[in-house]
């Protein structure tokens, strides 16, 4: 993603370059700080708005702009002297903690998430907001909710939570020195995305099954799911399991996260075929997003979405026929393949397909979107896996101390886990537990699995 200065102070930023512009939609979050040593202005919203103003004017311009569709290009349009400013908003509720808890245990994002327009871009929406946030306090002043909600076409979520700890550096230090104008940010974020041509390779041809095309229609059923009830599952992996996955895999000769996908597609896969036999000869689909910055060669920081899906598919009865090891090699496999190579040919795929979108556009063939990810689209038997176990969740302390509690959102669609930090898990420790978050149809039982039933599969209720 390159900004590019142009004449009177604006500046574009494209996100057709590379994967982002595929992902318009809003993710949303929910943190809870405890006011433990009663502090009688906690979190001040005053703080947070101009904390985040800072932020967006002096580091993240991009957020703080308008997009633009120009033909088949869509830039984000920033300017130095006038501003879409992130919209903060507050509400303070009369509570208790076990309450407030309650609500962000059970996601809900109507009470402590700002709300969202349409993520799709189009020229009749070109001021939707890149970021909102939604501060909740209690009338006890025991704590403080912050809900936040990001447009994921500027960021995946490994430039989302280096945006939050760079705000919350921010505003840290504006606690220190009130009159504070330079800031030392722990991740100072880059916009470039560099020219990866030279990575394309003619004479190789790769299929892209990770990606589904599908109609509008469909992907709204897929969102408003009329069939099987979609619940969500939390499982807790302790310090020893943990342990054991480590030793398993390293006999197995894939890594720690591999290890942990394989089991539960082969969980999940496995008590599908258990419930309705009928389905083995259906396909199963194991998808993973895949952080592409590394094999790109680009920098760490990049704030972008440059985030790829990788798969591998066989039948439900297969994969239930599969030992572990086997299964375990299939996702390795799968992950194994993101070279340079695949990854320039699947932003081809996409760009093409985007091209191919605009023209029915203009001819009148269609005015809706003709491509989503595997993810969100309607598939017998899915298992779409994202970690965000190394992300600096739990860093995100504005000056009042880190999070108690980070609620990941639920995603009503078959298939989705969330590999995810516990509190302790801070930079990546062995040292404690991890959750996996599993949105899986109603008529499963994960504690009916022998490969998952030892993680203690909880069924959470979700309000959405």
């Amino acid at each position: 993603m390159t900004v590019e200065p142009l004449p009177s102070a604006e500046f574009r930023y494209s996100i057709t370059n590379n994967f982002s512009y595929l992902y318009q939609v809003y993710c949303s979050y929910i943190l809870l700080y405890k006011n433990a040593d009663n502090k009688s202005e906690f979190m001040p919203l005053e703080l947070l708005e101009r904390s985040l103003k800072i932020l967006v004017r002096k580091y993240y311009q991009p957020v703080a702009g308008w997009y633009q569709i120009r033909d088949d290009e869509i830039d984000v349009v920033c300017y130095s002297d006038k501003f879409n400013d992130p919209p903060v908003s507050t509400q303070t509720l009369d509570m208790d903690m076990a309450e407030l808890s309650r609500h962000i245990y059970e996601s809900n994002t109507d009470l402590l998430v700002p709300k969202a327009p349409s993520g799709v871009i189009t020229p009749e929406n070109p001021d939707i907001p890149m970021f909102l946030a939604k501060a909740t306090y209690l009338e006890s002043n025991n704590a403080v909710v912050l809900g936040v909600t990001y447009h994921h076409s500027l960021m995946d979520g490994s430039a989302f939570w280096m945006f939050m700890n760079n705000w919350a550096s921010v505003c840290n230090q504006l606690c220190e020195q009130k009159d504070r104008t330079e800031f030392d940010l722990p991740f100072p974020p880059t916009f470039e995305f560099p020219d990866i041509s030279h990575l394309r390779n003619p004479s190789k041809t790769f299929e892209h099954p990770e990606y589904a095309l599908v109609d509008a229609e469909q992907c709204f059923k897929e969102f408003q799911p009329t069939g099987d009830k979609i619940v969500e599952s939390k499982l807790v992996i302790s310090v020893d399991q943990q342990q054991q996955l480590r030793q398993q895999a390293k006999e197995f000769g894939v890594s720690f996260t591999e290890m942990l996908c394989a089991i539960l597609w082969k969980g999940a896969n496995d008590l599908r075929l258990q419930a309705r036999p009928s389905i083995g000869p259906e396909p199963s689909l194991y998808t993973c997003a895949t952080n592409s910055r590394a094999r790109l060669g680009v920098s760490s920081t990049l704030c972008c979405s440059p985030v790829i899906n990788t798969s591998c598919q066989k039948t439900v009865a297969e994969i239930a026929d599969l030992d572990l090891c086997k299964v375990a090699h299939l996702v390795h496999n799968a992950i194994d393949k993101c070279s340079g190579e695949y990854l320039v040919s699947s932003i081809d795929f996409l760009l093409q397909q985007r091209k191919k979108e605009l023209a029915d556009e203009i001819q009148g063939r269609g005015d809706k979107r003709a491509i989503m990810l595997v993810y969100v689209c309607p598939m017998p038997l899915k298992c779409t896996v994202s970690s965000s176990r190394n992300f600096p969740i739990y860093k995100t302390d504005f000056g009042f101390g880190a999070p108690k509690y980070v609620r990941p959102p639920f995603l009503p669609f078959e298939g989705c886990m969330r590999i995810w930090p516990t509190p302790q898990y801070v930079g990546g420790s062995s040292n404690a537990p991890l959750e996996v978050y599993v949105s899986q149809p109603d008529y499963i039982d994960l504690s009916h699995s022998p490969l998952l039933r030892n993680f203690s599969p909880t069924k959470l209720t979700v309000i959405h």
